[in-house]
């Protein structure tokens, strides 16, 4: 029989267990071994069975159990001493309180998803992973963060395989009270919830649950109440689900019902207001209009409003290509806003024009969300070196007449939060040459250049670890091999070839990720017959491991999946190559140790960061990749290998598919292979340690989300504060009116004659000249602007680059034309080519650059139109 209703029933715990209950509620354990460690001794079969999550471990030992530990002095002592510890972190000092300078008071930080556990499934891929990442870093940095999102009642889609290997999807329910949350409530006892306006007078309201993330609150929308309608019961349904109405209530749920989320939870607890607004990709960026609407009930008008918004707002791109933004109808986004629903102070119009793409090559009738997360953000990013050239690049169209270069997005590269990727047993290595505290310091908070300690560790140690670490994975990798194939129908007596898959001591490859085409999966299929050789090479075999998954709307990245499952379910080599489907952080967790080599291999540079890498290398693997993302920026030959790139712009994608594979197979044939399996006179692969203990001491602290997190501090978050305390009331107003009349005033800026001491067309390194410009200003005067010299190499077009800018100063009064003249210095400071300009550029001490207003003049007597960065 069926049940009717579900309810969750929820143990008693006898009086000294229940700390147990604060230790499974703060998902610190996640990464913390030791609590671990005692939660599996409560009841080490319960904690299998429960998937190792602390909250149903707890629902399902029996009371007698519970009633034994209460008794159990040895069991007490050691959950007081796990919960001493928990308290200690969450109430000391950390990094973060121990540095100089105004700090902001608090920071929110938006994401669509987080993957914090696999017992809080509510991630898809990469962009998850690293939000919580930032989250467990930032917590052990003791930076105060409080992170907001949606709770998604199925999550993301649990993956398997039909008989012929077409990915199918589940989609399980989740009952919160199952989870490790606790809702948020009101100082009655009733829940928190939040609202917002519909059209048609209807209403979407959300309850606000909250996980704590180590020191960090981490606050989740859930649409799934009962006073709302069924249509709107189900805005936070799925992750990532439904049509463009479903993604856009989701998207302002998320944006405008999170800052009120975070209101509230700072008028319940006290926790101080963000001073810091920081949204992670486009989803949230609705949150700047609540924002806006907030400080205009306090009076502002809105031009001030959107000054003093964008002054604490930091924004991070994910995306490398423009199909990756959300971008909906102007009409849709025009409905939701207005009289009639949301923000009904706020005209319609200013809202459309903050996201329409009203830029050369863009959509005007379609709403981009990033565009719209640049507009209300002073300072943005993107997530590598090379990442942050690419999104230049798309985005500076919203920035008319500069280079690409100068367009204002930096970069802060990605990290992973090494305390959840590394494993026990790579931990328990490093902590026996430095000590378990130095060890543990080093992974979190990071801040050396270099893990000298790891030089000490003897070659058959870390050869030891390699292979336990390997046969680790064969077993995990068998386990689910016979779950998979029942899943698909196979019967046990078609399953004994499972017990010989995989081997400890053959070299093996990893390759798990989301299956867009441009990440490539079945690269490695190009040549099918010259793969089968190396798989099964007589001396020199390899040994593939390969999960992934493909959207559910995506037929053809399943059937990527469909084909590379086929190849692996030959019985010729199925032994040596296989596919895992559901891929999460359960299974990462076992296959990134388990792996020598990481294979990455995108069509560049679609990769944006590609953070997996970075964790396979925390744990001594190699990493095989595509010059693409943090590779791009931090290869080296110690660290593993580059796979050649064939992106020329005469290159189709087949022959370039074709090119790159084939240097794939020459590296793994002629390069790898052989120095995996060469043994020196220890008997060991001595040139491989030697690349796994650089990888290690060299690669290793750059690639933690510790420094990830404190780049954000320091470069972002600070400035973002500091510009957030300066930009009051009457500074908001003076700055929007003093664009406004900037603004009016550019057409009549231009650069009239300039002039220079040279009077031949060669000169000397070290020289100087003297430059003379006149330029008109208009209606506007000298405080209103910056003249600047822009010097440099040139190319064959005349182009500068590596461009240095030197401010010009004025001389006098303006002359009887209204002209104004500047002079300064010009350095030669290089040899070659060079070349020089003069520009006038808006300047105002409340920009974080001249470049902000996408304003500028230059010689060639072409007025730029006014329509930069802010077009209203």
């Amino acid at each position: 029989m069926k049940a009717i209703r579900r309810l969750t029933v929820r143990p008693v715990l006898p009086d000294p267990l229940r700390p147990l209950s604060d230790l499974a509620r703060n998902l610190r354990w996640s990464w913390h071994p030791e609590t671990r460690d005692l939660f599996q001794s409560v009841d080490p079969d319960c904690w299998t069975a429960s998937g190792r999550d602390p909250v149903r471990l707890l629902g399902t030992v029996p009371p007698a159990r519970l009633a034994e530990l209460a008794e159990d002095r040895r069991f007490l002592r050691r959950l007081t001493a796990v919960a001493d510890d928990l308290d200690h972190y969450m109430s000391g000092d950390r990094w973060y309180q121990a540095q100089s300078g105004r700090l902001p008071a608090a920071v929110a930080y938006f994401s669509p998803e987080f993957g914090i556990t696999a017992a809080l499934p509510q991630y898809s891929g990469g962009l998850g992973i690293l939000a919580g990442d930032h989250l467990k870093a930032a917590s052990d940095l003791g930076v105060p963060l409080v992170g907001v999102g949606l709770l998604y009642r199925h999550g993301y889609f649990r993956q398997s395989l039909s008989r012929d290997g077409w990915q199918q999807e589940h989609y399980p329910v989740l009952d919160p009270h199952e989870l490790p949350l606790a809702p948020l409530k009101e100082t009655d006892g009733t829940p928190a919830h939040v609202a917002l306006a519909l059209p048609g007078g209807r209403e979407l309201r959300a309850r606000v649950w909250l996980a704590q993330v180590g020191r960090v609150p981490l606050l989740l929308l859930d649409s799934d109440v009962e006073e709302n309608d069924p249509g709107e019961r189900g805005v936070t349904d799925r992750l990532y689900g439904g049509g463009s109405e479903h993604r856009l209530l989701q998207e302002m749920l998320l944006g405008i019902g999170g800052v009120r989320a975070v209101r509230t939870y700072c008028r319940l607890t006290g926790h101080a207001a963000p001073e810091v607004f920081h949204t992670n990709e486009g989803h949230a960026g609705f949150l700047g209009l609540e924002r806006i609407a907030e400080l205009c009930d306090e009076g502002l008008e809105f031009g001030a409003a959107l000054e003093a918004v964008r002054a604490g707002t930091v924004f991070t791109t994910h995306t490398p290509v423009p199909a990756g933004i959300d971008r909906f109808d102007r009409e849709l986004v025009g409905r939701h806003f207005g009289p009639d629903s949301e923000l009904p102070r706020i005209d319609v119009e200013r809202v459309l024009r903050l996201g329409m793409e009203t830029y050369p090559g863009g959509e005007p009738n379609l709403f981009n969300m990033a565009v719209m997360g640049l507009r209300l953000a002073q300072r943005a990013n993107g997530v590598s070196l090379l990442h942050g050239g690419v999104s230049r690049g798309m985005f500076a169209g919203l920035w008319p007449g500069f280079d690409a270069e100068e367009v204002p997005i930096t970069s802060v590269t990605n990290g992973v939060h090494a305390p959840t990727w590394v494993a026990p047993e790579v931990f328990r290595l490093g902590a026996r040459q430095i000590g378990v505290q130095r060890a543990e310091d080093a992974l979190a908070v990071g801040g050396s250049d270099r893990w000298d300690s790891v030089a000490d560790i003897p070659d058959r140690d870390i050869w030891e670890l390699r292979r336990t670490l390997r046969a680790q994975l064969v077993e995990e990798v068998r386990e689910r091999l016979r779950a998979s194939w029942r899943q698909r129908g196979a019967g046990t007596a078609e399953l004994g070839w499972i017990d010989d898959a995989l081997d400890p001591d053959v070299l093996t490859i990893g390759f798990a990720r989301r299956v867009p085409s441009y990440k490539r999966l079945t690269l490695m299929l190009r040549d099918r017959d010259r793969l089968m050789e190396l798989l099964l090479h007589p001396e020199r075999p390899i040994q593939i491991v390969v999960a992934g998954k493909a959207h559910p709307a995506d037929d053809g990245g399943k059937r990527l999946v469909q084909e590379l499952v086929r190849f692996a379910d030959d019985p010729r080599v199925r032994h040596r190559i296989v596919f895992l489907p559901d891929y999460g952080m359960a299974m990462a967790q076992k296959l990134y140790p388990g792996c020598d080599i990481w294979l990455n291999n995108p069509l560049r540079p679609l990769e944006a960061c590609g953070t997996s890498g970075m964790k396979a290398a925390l744990n001594g693997c190699l990493n095989l990749s595509v010059l693409d993302g943090w590779w791009d920026e931090w290869y080296q030959p110690d660290f593993g290998w580059a796979i050649p790139t064939a992106d020329g712009a005469g290159t189709d994608p087949d022959r370039r598919d074709a090119i790159e594979a084939n240097a794939l197979y020459d590296l793994l044939e002629q390069r790898i292979t052989p120095r995996f399996y060469e043994r020196g006179a220890s008997g060991l692969p001595d040139r491989w340690l030697e690349m796994v203990r650089r990888t290690l001491s060299l690669l290793g602290p750059k690639v933690l989300a510790g420094r990830m997190v404190r780049e954000y501090v320091e470069r972002l978050y600070a400035p973002a504060a500091e510009a957030h305390r300066a930009m009051d009331p009457d500074s908001a107003r003076g700055l929007a009116e003093w664009k406004a009349r900037v603004r009016a005033a550019w057409p009549g800026v231009s650069v009239d004659h300039v002039e220079t001491s040279a009077a031949t067309a060669a000169a000397e390194l070290g020289a100087t000249l003297a430059l003379r410009v006149r330029v008109r200003l208009g209606d506007l005067v000298p405080e209103d602007v910056e003249v600047q010299a822009v010097s440099g190499r040139v190319d064959s077009e005349d182009r500068i680059t590596d461009a240095a800018k030197v401010p010009l100063k004025p001389v006098g009064g303006p002359d009887l034309e209204g002209r104004w003249v500047y002079e300064g210095p010009l350095a030669l400071d290089r040899t070659g080519p060079f070349g020089y300009t003069v520009r006038v550029l808006p300047a105002h001490r409340l920009l974080a650059s001249g470049v902000e207003t996408g304003l500028v003049a230059v010689p060639s007597g072409d007025l730029v139109e006014a329509a930069g960065l802010l077009m209203r």
